[in-house]
């Protein structure tokens, strides 16, 4: 009965909480629900015995959150003199979330105690006995599907290199890096040895 419990509560914030990432004219505001949104879907994945997919959704998709919610402070114009001066006016719901994870958290530790949802097997990878949940995954990702896998990665590693070149910007001033050229010197060129005379410096 609880792991129904859990699983509706949860199921009702993740939904709400991303109904208020699109609807928050603050991107802070939005990343916070977005946050929000992560740790109970992870608390999903806990219910239905995924406590893999679970601490993925809180160490990656959260910590990635983390970095996302410095970029955009960093790279908006936001005035902190106007978020600070409805702090006090926010107590009362930033208290009220904060009992609210609370109480997820507690509830969530219950029902995870109280036994996983049972899901039926699957005809794709049926569950192993005895194999844990990070087992099963791995068995699935490098044992039946590892060109998908790699292909996968190869999508992103593309993505990443791709998002470097747009955004890479030739700036006044500073010379671009020529790794062609500092790879082919030799090591004479490398280094070299003066005797500069007294108080005279050296020449660059």
């Amino acid at each position: 009965m609880i792991q129904i419990f859990a699983f509706y509560l949860f199921a009702a914030i993740l939904i709400a909480s991303g109904a208020f990432v699109i609807l928050s004219r603050n991107p802070v505001h939005s990343v916070l629900w977005l946050i929000m949104a992560f740790f109970n879907a992870a608390g999903l994945m806990i219910l239905v015995g995924a406590e893999l997919i679970a601490m993925l959704l809180v160490i990656v998709y959260v910590g990635a959150v983390a970095v996302l919610f410095l970029f955009v402070v960093m790279m908006l114009d936001i005035d902190f003199a106007e978020l600070r001066a409805g702090f006090i006016k926010n107590v009362p719901l930033g208290l009220a979330l904060a009992f609210l994870f609370l109480a997820e958290l507690i509830l969530g530790i219950g029902a995870y105690q109280a036994g996983s949802v049972t899901l039926a097997d699957s005809a794709v990878n049926p569950a192993r006995d005895g194999a844990t949940n990070t087992q099963a995954v791995g068995e699935l990702l490098y044992g039946k599907y590892p060109f998908l896998f790699e292909a996968a990665g190869v999508i992103l590693l593309v993505a990443m290199v791709g998002a470097i070149v747009l955004t890479l910007r030739q700036r006044a001033g500073v010379r671009p890096q020529n790794v062609a050229r500092q790879v082919s010197r030799r090591p004479e060129e490398a280094v070299r040895n003066t005797q500069p005379e007294v108080g005279k410096g050296v020449s660059l």
